[in-house]
């Protein structure tokens, strides 16, 4: 029994990061167990969006029939590609040559020291081929880890607001002058009146809720919200955001809040925006085609402009999603791996066919001047918004890489809803009266992300102190 006891205690010892590693290669041996010959490629193309494999296959064949090499893709989950990926990369094992990561995966890969990374370090090829210039600065930032490029960005995936024009026009508001979310909401306010008499106003300035992670982390970007530092440090307990967090709330709350709680996905919420129960709406580009999609009742009804900001002269614009091309170093086929990669990612034509298809712009600036971004769009009044988004793509935030940014975001968001519950049982509707609280609840997120990174073997030594000019 001692020696059992002995046996556990040192189980328990072992760091988070020990066991993960474990699990990584115990699947890995899982992997090859279940793997079943197949004719494969001379390459392979894990890929998780079956609409962008659809937009490659036509370019890879075009190019297969000059180059004797074959590319084959493999359409997976987010999921499965996270564990697979990881398992080669911990566990030895070949992945695929070319690896489509999406924003909420690719952190993973950045956990340890940048020389354990199992992606390829692409920068000094992306600037002896004169590339890295190509390419939209901000949209490199989430693949990079201390300056070096990990992967392509496929999108920039600006945001704009999408308004209903066909309302704030006939009631002569025009929404274009509100530099401000201020003064957005005070233009707005004549509609929020209940004239049939149903204890609801008959619209509400903008479809947004405290409970919504990705409109939470959208809107605290564009307003200057920092969780880390470029160098991975945590900064999740400053003014800003305290400031950013109790003005989030405050629209919800109160007596007349700005902000209404609408799905982004469900049929009642599509079903809202069609009655107009809010009349802005958070739209990063590929928004647009999920409601061409989805929500045809709007086509003729909406409008784009930039965001408005937050104080006089601050941004109008944020950024929400991302995906990245990667080359693991398992690869025995760089060099073809990275004209496939330059292929897909720096074409005229997939550009083109991304943005007709989806609404995604193209991050390399070269592409930019394509008429295709000019084309009028019926679903948004004819608005050239293709060149709308383009204007905005250089001036979109900067996105941490650490591989903490997606849990430390949903504490914030638990943090919102906990300022929210004591903001309705204090009744304190006003940013300055819920910055007290605000600060206390993102000191208490700052301890708590500190301490997930000092339980991970490869993160402890990115934990200097913070200097105060960050606080």
């Amino acid at each position: 029994m001692h020696r059992l006891t002995n046996t556990i205690l040192a189980l328990r010892a072992l760091s988070s990061g020990v066991w993960v590693i474990a699990c990584l290669l115990i699947l890995s041996t899982l992997l090859i167990l279940v793997r079943k010959p197949s004719d494969q490629g001379d390459l392979q193309f894990w890929v998780y969006s079956p609409e962008h494999a659809k937009m490659y296959v036509p370019m890879i064949e075009r190019y297969e029939q000059s180059n004797d090499v074959k590319l084959d893709i493999t359409i997976m989950s987010n999921a499965a590609i996270q564990s697979r990926m990881m398992s080669g990369f911990f566990g030895g094992l070949p992945t695929a040559d070319l690896i489509e990561v999406e924003k909420a995966v690719a952190p993973q890969a950045f956990m340890g020291p940048i020389e354990a990374i199992g992606f390829t370090d692409l920068t000094d090829m992306l600037v002896q081929e004169g590339l890295l210039e190509q390419f939209n600065q901000p949209s490199l930032n989430p693949w990079s880890v201390d300056g070096r490029v990990f992967g392509l960005p496929h999108d920039v995936h600006p945001v704009m607001l999408a308004y209903r024009a066909d309302i704030t026009e006939a009631a002569g508001i025009d929404l274009t002058q509100a530099e401000t979310w201020d003064e957005y909401f005070a233009m707005l306010r004549p509609l929020m009146a209940d004239t049939d008499d149903d204890g609801k106003p008959d619209h509400t300035p903008l479809s947004f809720w405290y409970t919504n992670q990705d409109l939470i982390e959208t809107l605290m970007l564009q307003g200057d919200g920092q969780l880390f530092t470029s160098s991975g440090q945590p900064t999740i307990h400053t003014e800003r955001n305290a400031h950013l967090l109790a003005t989030l709330v405050s629209w919800c709350l109160g007596p007349q809040p700005v902000a209404v709680d609408i799905n982004e996905w469900s049929a009642a919420g599509h079903k809202a925006k069609v009655d107009a129960v809010a009349i802005g709406y958070i739209a990063p580009d590929w928004m647009c085609s999920i409601w061409k999609m989805h929500v045809p009742g709007l086509t003729g009804k909406l409008k784009l402009m930039p965001l408005p900001a937050f104080e006089p002269g601050g941004r109008r614009t944020s950024v929400r999603g991302g995906t990245m091309l990667s080359i693991p170093k398992t690869t025995e086929h760089f060099d073809r791996a990275w004209e496939y990669a330059k292929l897909l990612y720096t074409s005229p034509q997939v550009a083109r066919e991304l943005y007709r298809e989806v609404d995604i712009i193209s991050p390399v600036k070269s592409l930019w001047n394509d008429p295709v971004y000019d084309e009028p769009d019926p679903f948004f009044m004819n608005q050239r918004k293709g060149r709308m988004y383009i204007e905005l793509a250089p001036n979109i935030p900067l996105r941490p890489s650490s591989p903490y940014n997606k849990q430390a975001a949903i504490d914030v968001r638990d943090a919102m809803g906990r300022l929210a519950k004591y903001a309705k049982e204090q009744e304190l509707y006003e940013p300055e009266q819920l910055m007290p609280k605000a600060r206390e609840l993102l000191e208490t997120m700052q301890r708590q992300t500190e301490r997930r990174m000092e339980r991970n073997a490869f993160a402890q030594e990115d934990l200097a102190p913070i200097s105060e000019d960050s606080q």
